[in-house]
C-alpha cells in the first residue's frame, strides 16, 4: 500500500478488512498487516491439513494480537472447511430441520464449536438463517434448516446457543434473507421480490431469533430487495443495514459482508468500489479472500478506503465507527474464547443425527435390505462455490465398506451429453443381475438429472433412489431414501439403511 500522510487512516482501513490467505502457515504479509492494524483473518479449506496444524497456525497469528478474530465458514453439512478433505462428520441444517429436535441441533452445534475452539477459531460464519422458501434456490438449499419460518427460527437460535456455549462466536447469515432467490450471488445479483410485509413475516424472524439467542455478528446478503432498496444490494444499502437491521430490529453487533469478491457486487462496482460502498452503507467488516487471497487485493481495498475518506465519499467517522465495532467484537470474542475450557467431543452425535434425518419412502418392501453387492450410479451436479468441490460425498463408498464387491460410477451432465452410450455402458450393464442404487443431489433443480433418472428407472423400475439434496416431488423406484444432505455421515446413514445395518 502506498504511504499515506495519515497513518491512522491506514490502520482504520486495515482494521475493517477480513482477508484470507494462501498456505498452511501464516504469510509474512499477514503478520505485518496485523502490526499495522489488521484485526481479522478468515480461514478456508486451503489453509487446513489437520486440527493440530490449524491450532499451530492460529496460535502463531495470535502471537501478533491475542484478540485477533480468526473466522471460518464452518456450517458443517455440505459446507465444511475443517473436514473439506474427508466430508463432514455432522449433518447440515436441512437434516437437523428434518429431525426438528432443537436439543439435537444445539448438541451438534456445540460439538462443531468444540472442534473450532480447539483449533483456535473465534468466529464462525454460521448458521445460515435463510428460509429456503424457493425450492429452486441454487446457493442455499440444504444449508437452510427448511422452508418454514418458525422451524428455521427455532433451529437458528438453538444452533447459536450450542456453538457459543463452546466459546466460538456465531454469525447469522445472510441478511435480510437469501432463501427466496433463483440466482447464485457468486455469479450474479439475485432479487428478493416479496413486499416489505412478506419479507418481515417470512425472512426476518430467524434473524430476530438469532439476536434473542445472543448472536453478536450478522453477515449481509448480496441480494437486491426492492421492497427496501430498489437500487443497492443489501450489502451496500444504508436502508437495509442501518434503517432496517440496526433501526427497526435493534441490532448493535458486528456487520460483516459475504465475500466481497462475489459477482453480485463486483460485476457492477468492482471489488474496491463494492468495499467502499459497503462500509459507507453500514458494514463494519469486509470479508475477502475466498477467491482473491493475495496481499495485492488487501492493498487495493485498504487503499480504496483511505482514498474514499480523503476524497469525501466515505466519512472518516463512519470508517472509525466500523473499526470500533470490529475492535469491540474482537475483545468480546477473544475473552469468550479464553473463558471456555476445552470440551470432550461428542463423537457419536453427528452419525446419530444423520441417521435420524433419513426418510424412506417404500414402494416395495421386498427390496430392503439389499442382500448382495449393488451397483451404484451417482449423478453429480456442479456445486456452487460455497461448497468445496473436492469434498467427498455419496453412498458408494460407505456401501463398499458394508457390502464388499459394490461397484459404482459417478456421472456428470457433460459426460452424459457427449457420450450417448454412457448410461447403458456405465450404469445399466454393470447392474445386470444386481440391485441398482441411483444417487441424486438436488434432482428437482437439475433437468438433466431428472431426465437421466427417468431413463434409468424406465429400464430398471426396481432401482432404489437416494436423494442427498433438497427433496422434490414423488420419485418412482422400488424405494426412495432422502438424507437431507450429502455429508459423509449422511452417506453412511443411507448405506446402513440400504443393507439393514447400523443402530
Amino acid at each position: 500500500m502506498a504511504p499515506s500522510s495519515d497513518p491512522t487512516l491506514e490502520q482504520l482501513a486495515n482494521s475493517v478488512l477480513q482477508p484470507g490467505f494462501e498456505g498452511t502457515t501464516a504469510p509474512d504479509w499477514v503478520r505485518r498487516r496485523i502490526a499495522e492494524g489488521l484485526r481479522s483473518v478468515v480461514l478456508f479449506a486451503r489453509n487446513i491439513e489437520t486440527p493440530e496444524q490449524v491450532a499451530r497456525l492460529t496460535a502463531s497469528l495470535r502471537a501478533e494480537n491475542p484478540d485477533l478474530i480468526v473466522a471460518i465458514d464452518e456450517e458443517a453439512g455440505d459446507v465444511t472447511r475443517l473436514e473439506a478433505w474427508t466430508g463432514s462428520s455432522r449433518p447440515g441444517n436441512l437434516a437437523l430441520g428434518a429431525v426438528d429436535d432443537i436439543d439435537l441441533t444445539e448438541r451438534v452445534a456445540h460439538d462443531i464449536g468444540r472442534d473450532l475452539h480447539a483449533a483456535g477459531v473465534s468466529l464462525n460464519f454460521a448458521p445460515s438463517a435463510d428460509v429456503n422458501s424457493n425450492p429452486l434456490n441454487p446457493v442455499i438449499g440444504v444449508r437452510s434448516f427448511g422452508s418454514r419460518t418458525d422451524l428455521v427460527s427455532r433451529h437458528t437460535a438453538a444452533w447459536i446457543r450450542g456453538l457459543q456455549s463452546a466459546g466460538v462466536a456465531a454469525c447469522a447469515k445472510h441478511f435480510p434473507g437469501h432463501g427466496d432467490t433463483v440466482v447464485d450471488s457468486h455469479y450474479g445479483l439475485p432479487q428478493v421480490r416479496g413486499s416489505a410485509e412478506e419479507i418481515a413475516l417470512t425472512a426476518l424472524p430467524p434473524f430476530i431469533a438469532a439476536q434473542e439467542a445472543g448472536v453478536r455478528a450478522v453477515m449481509t446478503a448480496h441480494v437486491l430487495a426492492p421492497a427496501y432498496d430498489p437500487d443497492l444490494p443489501a450489502t451496500l444499502s444504508h436502508r437495509i443495514l442501518v434503517d432496517l437491521l440496526r433501526g427497526e430490529l435493534g441490532f448493535d453487533g458486528l456487520l460483516v459482508t459475504d465475500g466481497i469478491e462475489m459477482g453480485a457486487v463486483t460485476d457492477r462496482y468492482g471489488i474496491d468500489g463494492a468495499t467502499v460502498r459497503a462500509v459507507a452503507g453500514g458494514v463494519d467488516a469486509v470479508c475477502v479472500g475466498g477467491e482473491s487471497a493475495a496481499e495485492a487485493t488487501v492493498d487495493l481495498l485498504a487503499t480504496a478506503l483511505v482514498k474514499a475518506v480523503l476524497g469525501g465519499s466515505l466519512p472518516e467517522e463512519r470508517l472509525a465507527a466500523a473499526s470500533a465495532r470490529v475492535a469491540a467484537f474482537a475483545a468480546w470474542s477473544g475473552e469468550r474464547s479464553r473463558a471456555v475450557a476445552g470440551a470432550v467431543r461428542d463423537s457419536d452425535i453427528g452419525l446419530v443425527a444423520a441417521r435420524r434425518a433419513v426418510r424412506v419412502r417404500h414402494r416395495s418392501k421386498t427390496v430392503l435390505p439389499l442382500t448382495g453387492a449393488p451397483h451404484v450410479v451417482e449423478l453429480s451436479p456442479t456445486m456452487n462455490l460455497a461448497v468445496d468441490g473436492h469434498t467427498p460425498w455419496g453412498v458408494a463408498g460407505p456401501l463398499r465398506d458394508l457390502r464388499p464387491g459394490t461397484t459404482s460410477v459417478r456421472l456428470t451432465e457433460p459426460e452424459l451429453a457427449h457420450e450417448g452410450d454412457l448410461l447403458e455402458r456405465e450404469a445399466l450393464a454393470p447392474a445386470t443381475g444386481r440391485a441398482l442404487v441411483v444417487v441424486v443431489r438436488d434432482a428437482a433443480r437439475h433437468r438433466w438429472m431428472t431426465d437421466t433418472l427417468t431413463r434409468l428407472l424406465r429400464s430398471r423400475p426396481d432401482a432404489l433412489v437416494v436423494e442427498m439434496g433438497v427433496p422434490g416431488g414423488d420419485t418412482p423406484g422400488a424405494a426412495h431414501l432422502i438424507t437431507h444432505g450429502a455429508t459423509r455421515v449422511s452417506g453412511i446413514a443411507a448405506a446402513e439403511l440400504l443393507v439393514g445395518a447400523g443402530a
